[in-house]
């Protein structure tokens, strides 16, 4: 374990972004249901970037072009585009070496609220080891960023950067805690012998159970799908791996 004095924050909705110290910081966007879920799931398949916009009249625009263009909101795909925010989407081996622009009710908004900061990766508990095992071998503080709900508090955002928080903290490297990570670790203990049960009755998870996207859910909370930690380059979410290649080429 390293000695050093870096910190982790949690913002436990956009709105919280605002107070979060970004000096030499990560920041992970997380949209567990299911933004970043999605974009994990596109870049694990291939897909060689993802362009997270946050209004719709960009998302039109991209679409002008002859851009593959992913659209939602509350939950629903937006007619008249390619695809709406399912990982299941993107688990098209025709999207191989594609571009995809995607706008999404809360996640693309969170993900560009931060793209000032040093780094932005992206958080899901479908990559959740890698990114968790990533994150320990860097040498910055870490801040979360839950995309919650148009603004508010979630359960699903604030539980993964708990279990998060819960595998890294123990390295002496952390040395400050802020209240928000604590109660997203302490949160993250309550639910651990069963987190899919925990979110059982959590707002977003009834809502996407009333709009029968209950296969959505259960893959956006297992764990380790993927391999791939999508990072921010520009205004491109591409593979960690194809972000070292860009920046040693």
């Amino acid at each position: 374990m390293v000695l050093g004095d870096y910190k982790i924050e949690v913002a436990f909705s956009p709105d919280l972004f605002g107070a979060c110290d970004l000096n030499n910081a990560i920041v992970v966007v997380i949209d567990v249901l299911r933004a970043t879920s999605a974009i994990c799931t596109a870049l694990e398949s291939g897909v060689e970037r993802v362009i997270p916009v946050s209004t719709l009249e960009e998302a039109l625009e991209y679409q002008k072009k002859g851009f593959l263009v992913g659209a939602e909101r509350n939950g629903e795909q937006i007619p008249g585009f390619d695809f709406g925010n399912s990982p299941y989407s993107y688990k098209n081996p025709e999207l191989k070496g594609k571009t995809v622009v995607l706008t999404t009710t809360n996640g693309t908004k969170a993900i560009n609220m931060a793209k000032d900061a040093d780094m932005v990766v992206a958080g899901a508990f479908t990559n959740i080891s890698v990114l968790s095992k990533w994150l320990e071998e860097q040498d910055k503080n870490i801040v979360f960023l839950c995309s919650g709900w148009k603004g508010r508090f979630n359960l699903e955002d604030s539980l993964f950067a708990g279990a998060v928080i819960d595998r890294i903290s123990g390295n002496y490297k952390y040395r400050e805690l802020s209240d928000s990570a604590l109660a997203s670790k302490y949160l993250f203990h309550t639910a651990d012998a069963d987190p899919y049960k925990f979110l059982r009755n959590s707002s977003h998870r009834k809502r996407m159970h009333k709009l029968n996207l209950k296969k959505d859910v259960k893959y956006c909370l297992t764990l380790d799908q993927s391999t791939v930690i999508p990072i921010l380059k520009g205004n491109e979410m591409v593979s960690l791996e194809s972000y070292y290649e860009s920046i040693t080429s």
